[in-house]
């Protein structure tokens, strides 16, 4: 009986010493689908000494548009057990979406005005097939 207690009490002190954390940053940027996650960022000593620093100049071309770090329970549980010495953290990085800046050298379809249906839908194919390929908008005009 005194080792279930007491077991108790040590499974009810790791909830309590490990609290949640979570820090949501945003930018002015609209994100992306594209996201970059570390979910054991290391840190030691009650996060004194911080995780490392997430490297995302390669992966967001475009820079950064949410940046949240959190302390999950399983990064908790841990902390908890070691004492806080090792303080693990989940870092998550939503990179930035494209700009439009480069709209004016985009490649263009055009399509004469009196053209019929299925010239017009013809050339939608065909823009769509370049922005498929090219995985770059393209414009489509009627002149």
């Amino acid at each position: 009986m005194f080792k279930i207690k007491t077991i108790a009490v040590l499974l009810i002190g790791a909830f309590i010493i490990t609290g949640c954390y979570h820090a949501k940053i945003t930018t002015d940027k609209n994100p992306s689908n594209k996201t970059i996650e570390n979910t054991w960022a290391h840190g030691f000593i009650f996060g004194l000494v911080p995780p490392s620093t997430v490297e995302t100049a390669q992966q967001c071309p475009n820079g950064v548009s949410v940046v949240e770090t959190k302390i999950s329970f399983l990064n908790g549980l841990v902390s908890g057990i070691t004492f806080n010495l090792y303080t693990p953290m989940t870092i998550e990085v939503t990179c930035a979406a494209g700009s439009m800046s480069g709209i004016q050298n985009m490649p263009e379809t055009e399509v004469s005005k009196d053209a019929d249906y299925t010239t017009i839908s013809k050339s939608l194919e065909e823009a769509a097939s370049k922005s498929y390929e090219s995985g770059a908008p393209v414009k489509f005009s009627l002149k």
